[in-house]
């Protein structure tokens, strides 16, 4: 009878253990399951932002933009130009998302900007190709733009009239040029147009004109970039400090960025841009540069 009662036992006790497994195997596959499951996708993004300022920016700003709405359909870019002044009033008065300018803020004595530097631009003299000079001195560089050389006679060109072809005191690509090529001297009277893009084509299409633009804007032969005391602006000499004629890209939000502007601004200095469409565009790599800049134009080596 022990015998029985005891071997009833023992099948009561094997019953137990068969289903503890089988539950203790349903966990198990649960959890296994749980870990081969496929991360949950990040959160759509959506939305509009509007960026303003800088046209020697708009370019890069312009191409990456629309590579980012591609990525993300249901986000919206809207880049305007206007000048790096208007960017930073309009970034820092709420008009905009993001206010793109080519000098730092501080030299525009506006407060409260986040500051993303997402690339560095070279800027040269540009003339028309007719005036048959390709290289000229920083000395008479400011001359010609001071009113003090009026033909281009006067540097060994043709007998023809400089018409200079300025930026708005707004512009950042003024304030970079004035600063580096001209050391400061203030331009005289001449045609002044608000987008580089219209300066290019009065450039190209009046005889003895001369003004500057961002390299970007070297696309064709329908302006020559000129070389300053011998120096081109090349990546190369840009990059070694050796053509002194650059700035930064900035790209400043009011405040810390929101989720979307911080998305993109990610985009800007992701290597997709960086790599691909920043050198086509004709901008380079801030990581690239050798020396660095302050806000005061105070330069030294990394």
């Amino acid at each position: 009878m022990k015998s029985v009662k005891k071997l009833s036992l023992l099948m009561v006790i094997a019953a137990v253990m068969v289903i503890a497994a089988a539950c203790g195997g349903g966990t198990s596959t649960d959890k296994n399951t749980a870990k081969n499951e496929p991360a949950k996708q990040t959160k759509e993004l959506s939305g509009q932002l509007v960026l303003s300022g800088s046209t020697a920016l708009q370019p890069l700003a312009s191409a990456a933009a629309e590579q980012f709405m591609n990525k993300n359909p249901k986000v919206s870019i809207q880049v305007n130009g206007g000048g790096s002044g208007t960017g930073l009033s309009q970034v820092a008065q709420g008009a905009v998302q993001i206010g793109n300018s080519d000098v730092f803020a501080e030299e525009k004595k506006i407060e409260g900007l986040v500051d993303n530097k997402v690339a560095v631009v070279g800027m040269t003299a540009a003339v028309n190709p007719k005036v048959g000079i390709k290289d000229i001195k920083k000395a008479d560089l400011i001359k010609v733009f001071t009113g003090k050389i009026t033909n281009w006679k006067e540097l060994g060109g043709p007998d023809q009239k400089i018409t200079l072809v300025n930026r708005p005191d707004s512009s950042g690509t003024r304030a970079v040029f004035n600063k580096f090529a001209l050391d400061g001297a203030t331009p005289a009277e001449g045609i002044t147009e608000d987008a580089s893009n219209t300066v290019k084509k009065i450039i190209s299409e009046t005889p003895g004109a001369i003004g500057y633009l961002a390299l970007s804007y070297f696309t064709d032969d329908s302006v020559t970039a000129m070389s300053i005391d011998g120096v081109k602006a090349t990546p190369e000499n840009i990059q070694s400090g050796k053509f002194p004629v650059w700035a930064y890209e900035h790209m400043y939000t009011k405040g810390e960025p929101t989720e979307l502007e911080k998305a993109f601004l990610d985009y800007m200095t992701s290597d997709e841009v960086q790599t691909n469409i920043l050198p086509k565009q004709g901008y380079l790599p801030v990581t690239k540069m050798q020396v660095e800049r302050d806000a005061t134009g105070k330069v030294t080596n990394k």
